[in-house]
């Protein structure tokens, strides 16, 4: 049996192993949904858990830094001592950086950080964090008709999340039923999140980190407006980290597909789920 979980939203996704657990921490729209398929093709002799967000402050814009503190409160109540493994997806790849610096800070060991396609942007993003979550809203449609995709495109510039969600709605691009009120908090709690990210400076910590990049571009209908995304660290296997990491400190894995499909294919996933296994079996054997 695995420790009592008070957090409510922690998810035990494997309970048991004779190895410290894994965490899963969320990624920049607070999801963990794609967690479960992926370990079920993992071999892997540990616990593994898929940690959720906390609850932001909504007074004043939380930090990064913030973010993790809270999340290491429920990591601790699954394991109170290191040394701890963290493995995060896409910006949540971020995050589990924060938490091991924090970690770190604590005088705790971290022995493993699983980047799943994490990208670290060269140079701030221009766009304001609402108006980038506008656009993964926006992109959520992409496979609507393109008369219809213009007119959420138009109305996008100038509406709040939940006026877009609304329209989408009218314009038959969601069903009527849909209850949008908890998809509006989560997007705005998404655009929260981004602004702690755009201001959470990397530093360059004494770890290792195993980048698990998408060998294909991420193809979208329209070219992002913030041209930050797709800079030259976006093709490149680090990903930007050489900025903060030695070269010799980050052990980049290709997988097949773009940044969406190495997890969402299933042939892609095993790959995925495999090259992380064999990561953390070497971390393993080489401390034994």
């Amino acid at each position: 049996m695995g420790p009592q979980l008070s957090n409510p939203g922690v998810i035990s996704v494997q309970a048991t192993g004779s190895q410290p657990p894994l965490f899963f921490v969320p990624t920049g729209l607070g999801d963990c949904s794609y967690v479960p398929s992926l370990v079920k093709e993992m071999d892997v002799d540990c616990p593994v858990y898929a940690l959720p967000w906390p609850s932001f402050d909504e007074v004043r814009p939380p930090t990064l830094e913030a973010i993790a503190a809270e999340i290491i409160v429920a990591i601790r109540e699954i394991q109170p001592r290191g040394p701890y493994r963290l493995a995060g997806y896409s910006s949540g790849g971020i995050l589990a950086y924060a938490i091991a610096q924090r970690l770190l800070s604590l005088d705790d060991a971290v022995s493993f950080i699983a980047l799943i396609d994490v990208t670290l942007p060269a140079n701030p993003s221009s766009i304001s964090p609402t108006q980038m979550i506008r656009e993964v809203v926006l992109d959520s449609f992409e496979s609507l008709d393109d008369e219809s995709f213009e007119v959420l495109e138009r109305f996008t510039r100038q509406s709040s999340i939940a006026q877009l969600l609304e329209k989408a709605q009218q314009i038959g691009a969601m069903p009527l039923d849909r209850d949008l009120q908890n998809l509006v908090l989560m997007y705005e709690k998404s655009a929260q999140f981004h602004a702690a990210l755009q201001s959470y400076r990397v530093p360059s910590l004494p770890i290792e980190v195993h980048q698990f990049y998408a060998t294909e571009p991420l193809i979208s209908r329209r070219v992002p407006p913030d041209e930050a995304l797709i800079g030259p660290e976006a093709s490149s296997p680090m990903r930007g980290w050489d900025r903060v990491l030695g070269a010799a400190a980050i052990h980049a894995v290709p997988i097949p597909g773009s940044h969406e499909t190495l997890i969402s294919v299933p042939q892609n996933r095993v790959v995925l789920a495999r090259s992380i296994s064999r990561a953390l079996g070497g971390v393993d054997s080489r401390r034994t």
